[in-house]
């Protein structure tokens, strides 16, 4: 790939993963996790940035290597075959639509401690649609925006992390210090091993969407430099602030109260009296979860140009253009049927993160096959270094606990959904691609047979086929 004299640099591509990552998964879906886990959350935190650590810079390897559009899509046809690059590419986009439903619903539920009666169908559908339309401005102008709303979210992690300081040591006057707190009645383990568990995949999600650097790496300036350096912020930055969350959050609120409706940070700080704080973190919670569905869609339109030039998705969706719209719109409205499928579930939004989440760590552990593949094949990137240390003993450990981490989901109720959602989605796309290829193959011979040179590519010449017979039966 060509360097860039402009394009995104290190800091926009960190603030759009940043913007991507932190959002409603973070800030809502972190209640179920430290419900389940108790004040062993921390431990859950530190292992998921473990992994996630691991899995970044394999991803970097990969990317610095290979640059290109669909990032772990095109890496997992390359080293593990083509069926793996299309049912890892359409099960990534898929996740990553119904995490972005789950945004909505997030937004909505959050504006509901000011308006009670808010329909989650109605104001989610036009949050989607509103985000869809700012993506259509191109990358230059969108990461600006992105950029802003994630130094925004980030300040307020920060103010928060501060205020549960000064309530923990008591440095407001005529105030007496929190201390420990009501981490001191808590059992480090309430629910076990299963509760440590069971916490993982949402543990696992909050750090979901940094693989938005891949997706973004054909667009970044000079990618050899651009992306491990990006990658190393994203990596300390995310690791550094969810701990500190989590570890001055305990003292604070009972884990045994949290729930999906309600974010630990405002209900903390409106449990000690600080309920002005509290509605100014709800406004900034919503901008999070804004920029997060920001930064998604744009990887989303990319993974369609991705896919569309492997073959792998319909011809109709094909764009030339340096902004994907046909990709962009056509995940946009996707997202819509995303909603629709969580509100047929009474839990909606633990329901949509769960699918997603199994979705996204599936596409993880793809990552690190197709990464275990490419260092015993390649070896150390070209113009890089060897980044994973300790490889194979770390790709293989990051591996299997991503598998245990998707056995592990049927220990928290309510994702036992996600579990047979993420299942049925897996051999949905594996039967598809394997049918299409059947349709390409059988078309393939009798084209030999007849002197002809074909050219098979799976749903690509089949939207082809079928686009050509729509503009004939127009001219007739």
């Amino acid at each position: 790939m060509k360097t860039k004299s402009k394009g995104l640099s290190a800091w926009q591509l960190t603030m759009m993963a940043l913007g991507s990552v932190i959002g409603g998964s973070f800030f809502l879906g972190s209640s179920v996790a430290i419900h389940a886990a108790g004040p062993s959350i921390l431990l859950s935190y530190i292992l998921a940035g473990v992994l996630v650590y691991i899995i970044l810079y394999a991803l970097s390897e990969l990317t610095v290597a290979n640059p290109t559009v669909g990032s772990f899509s095109n890496f997992a046809a390359r080293e593990l075959g083509p069926g793996f690059g299309f049912v890892v590419g359409w099960l990534y986009w898929t996740g990553t639509v119904l995490s972005m439903s789950s945004e909505a619903t997030a937004i909505t539920i959050l504006l509901r401690v000011w308006f009670p009666h808010l329909s989650i169908a109605v104001f989610g559908s036009i949050l989607i649609v509103g985000v869809t339309l700012v993506n259509l401005l191109g990358a230059d102008k969108f990461g600006k925006i992105v950029s802003g709303l994630s130094g925004v979210k980030i300040l307020a992690i920060v103010f928060f992390i501060l205020t549960a300081i000064v309530l923990i040591a008591g440095l407001l006057p005529n105030t007496r210090a929190i201390g420990a707190g009501e981490l001191a009645g808590e059992s480090l383990l309430p629910g076990g091993i299963k509760g440590i568990a069971g916490s993982m995949l949402l543990v696992v999600f909050a750090y979901a969407g940094f693989e938005i650097i891949g997706l973004a790496a054909s667009e970044a300036r000079n990618p050899h430099e651009t992306i491990p350096k990006a990658i190393r912020y994203t990596v300390f930055s995310l690791v550094g602030l969810y701990i500190l969350y989590a570890a001055v959050l305990l003292p604070l609120i009972p884990t045994a109260s949290l729930n999906e409706t309600v974010s630990p940070m405002v209900a903390s700080l409106d449990r000690w009296g600080i309920g002005w704080a509290g509605s100014v973190l709800n406004l900034v919670l919503i901008s999070a979860s804004l920029s997060a569905m920001l930064a998604a869609i744009f990887g989303l339109g990319r993974m369609i140009r991705s896919l569309v030039d492997e073959g792998h998705a319909p011809y109709f969706l094909k764009d030339t253009r340096d902004v994907p719209y046909r990709g962009i719109l056509f995940s946009g409205f996707a997202m819509l049927l995303g909603l629709g499928f969580g509100l047929l579930f009474p839990r909606v939004y633990l329901v949509l993160i769960s699918t997603s989440g199994f979705t996204l760590i599936f596409t993880y552990a793809v990552i690190m096959a197709s990464h275990i593949r490419f260092r015993k094949n390649a070896g150390c990137p070209p113009k890089g270094i060897c980044q994973v240390k300790g490889f194979p003993y770390t790709s293989y450990i990051a591996l299997i606990s991503l598998i245990i981490v998707l056995l592990s989901m049927p220990l928290i109720p309510g994702q036992g959904t996600g579990l047979v959602a993420g299942i049925v989605m897996v051999v949905l796309f594996s039967a598809i691609y394997l049918v299409m290829k059947f349709r390409t193959n059988t078309q393939y011979k009798s084209k030999s047979n007849n002197g002809i040179q074909p050219k098979p590519n799976l749903l690509t010449e089949f939207s082809e086929e079928w686009t050509t017979n729509q503009e004939d039966n127009k001219e007739k």
